[in-house]
């Protein structure tokens, strides 16, 4: 199997890698949605997407928390007002960011902004669990990076 890694790049100036995330973008903090910054686009990217998952919450594939699609190839950052961009439904099935909120008392958890350099745009909102069955082939490169979170 090949790997996708080598110049797309995801980062936040919110969020420092591998750092907890501020209070302020989690669910109980305010919600804020933080700033994405982008690079590195391969040739024959289409579009990029974005989805950020917590592989540690109590459920079989974890919980998604903003999955966004459409995002130009060319991006440097995440503009959500960009013309195709669009949000998906996250784990509790709004078309919304859904900050951290680990279960009280469950540790720390971690939370992967997960961004694919796509070979052909999505089509309609799947939900993470799709989007990763549906589109694996048409994955150029991958790029993460990740905070923490505890109550």
């Amino acid at each position: 199997m090949a790997l996708f890694i080598d110049k797309l790049a995801v980062s936040s100036p919110d969020i420092a890698d591998l750092g907890r995330i501020p209070d302020s973008f989690s669910a109980d903090g305010g919600n804020d949605t933080p700033r994405i910054e982008l690079s590195g686009a391969p040739e024959g990217t289409v579009e990029l997407a974005l989805i950020l998952n917590d592989p540690d919450a109590p459920l079989p594939n974890g919980f998604t928390h903003w999955v966004v699609y459409g995002i130009p190839a060319d991006a440097t950052t995440l503009d959500l007002s960009a013309p195709g961009v669009h949000v998906a439904p996250n784990g509790a099935g709004a078309a919304v960011y859904y900050g951290p909120q680990p279960p009280a008392g469950h540790g720390t958890h971690h939370y992967f902004f997960h961004l694919y350099a796509l070979s052909k745009p999505v089509e309609g909102d799947p939900s993470r669990e799709e989007f990763l069955a549906q589109y694996a082939d048409s994955v150029i490169e991958t790029a993460r990076f990740s905070g923490t979170f505890s109550s």
